[in-house]
């Protein structure tokens, strides 16, 4: 009895670790510079929550963003609403309406990372369960493009000059309704990938990487960034043969020591990119992440780690936003509430026109900020 107290009392520990309680602020940058947010729009996202991932069309329509329920919604700046712009399945019934999504997910869809390919203007949707999809600038039912099954399909981005697709496979073992697991355990069967439209190949460009999320191309497309949520840093994937990168498998480490967990990546219009964490650091996550066997002891119990997470999250939020310098990846600028106005978790930040989108996987609304 004392034993299974104790394992219980740990695997607590574990879990709330993943709540920031201490406060952590980045300790890094030459230029640092932290935004506190007294008053800004927050937009709700009717019927489902979740907009975790923000993009524009190439008319500068928008923005698109995917919901728990499995739509795309298009944001109608005119008439201040969302509309309906795609799905990732024929299958509806039971996804719409107030319930918990995510129980449902697996059926419905949970889209994620979205881009338009420019010269068709096709939107390319990375859907957790539905794997790698595309849908007409009409929108509708969106095509599955790939004929591998992947397991936790999460972010993506294209490069335009050729329209290679690059994505990431977060997990193996994993799905998206069971994330929490990809952490506690210390999964690494992760996969950054591309996708040649042309050729219809698919090629994975590394592997063995701990909850690989966002990823995105550089302004002159010589590299990649892929985000590597478990171990809080950034990657950095080598394109072409001009890089510096001595790596033997053509990557470096572009951020590390991040001081939360990073989600989404996006380039930034004034330079950088900003990185949304979804939950900052606290000595105890500090401590997890050095013993991964207390992770592992505390999947063991009879306990739902994803319902108790989802419980605490809504009472500490502490997301927070980083923009990295393009060349050395130090933090420029920081985004976060104050302490009465604290994100439960900022999963991207969209920068368009002097205006930054804020996105949380866990609110029912987006957020709207002028710079």
């Amino acid at each position: 009895m004392m034993k299974l107290l104790s394992l219980v009392a740990i695997s607590f520990a574990l879990l709330f670790s993943l709540t920031d309680f201490s406060g952590e602020r980045p300790k890094h940058g030459e230029s640092m510079l932290t935004i506190h947010i007294p008053d800004f729009r927050l937009i709700p996202t009717t019927g489902a929550s979740g907009p975790e991932s923000f993009v524009f069309d190439f008319s500068g329509e928008g923005p698109y963003t995917g919901l728990s329920d499995g739509r795309v919604v298009k944001w109608l700046a005119n008439d201040s609403r969302w509309i309906d712009f795609a799905v990732t399945t024929l299958t509806r019934e039971g996804c719409e309406g107030p319930h918990e999504h995510q129980q449902t997910e697996h059926v419905c869809g949970r889209p994620l990372g979205l881009a338009f390919e420019k010269s068709t203007g096709d939107l390319y949707i990375a859907d957790a369960y539905m794997g790698l999809l595309k849908v007409s600038p009409k929108g509708g039912v969106a095509n599955q493009m790939l004929d591998e099954p992947l397991r936790f399909t999460n972010g993506l981005d294209i490069d335009q000059r050729t329209g290679v697709v690059y994505f990431t496979d977060s997990s193996s073992v994993y799905q998206r309704r069971n994330y929490i697991g990809v952490m506690m355990s210390g999964d690494k069967t992760g996969r950054l990938m591309k996708y040649d439209p042309n050729t219809k190949q698919v090629t994975t460009l590394l592997s063995n990487l701990a909850f690989p999320n966002g990823v995105v191309v550089s302004q002159n497309g010589d590299y990649l960034l892929v985000v590597e949520t478990a171990a809080c840093r950034v990657l950095r994937y080598w394109l072409n043969d001009t890089s510096t990168s001595k790596s033997r498998d053509n990557y470096d480490i572009f951020a590390e020591r991040l001081p939360g967990f990073p989600d989404n990546i996006k380039k930034s219009p004034r330079g950088g990119f900003w990185v949304g964490l979804n939950t900052k650091h606290s000595r105890l996550t500090k401590f997890a992440m050095s013993n991964s066997w207390l992770g592992r002891t505390a999947l063991g119990l009879p306990v739902d780690w994803m319902k108790v997470h989802s419980v605490w999250a809504k009472y500490k939020g502490n997301g927070m936003a980083l923009r990295l310098s393009e060349g050395s990846g130090v933090i420029s600028e920081v985004f976060e509430g104050n302490n009465g106005n604290k994100w439960i978790s900022i999963s991207e930040v969209e920068e368009r026109d002097g205006t930054l989108w804020v996105g949380s996987v866990n609110t029912p609304f987006a957020g709207m900020y002028k710079i």
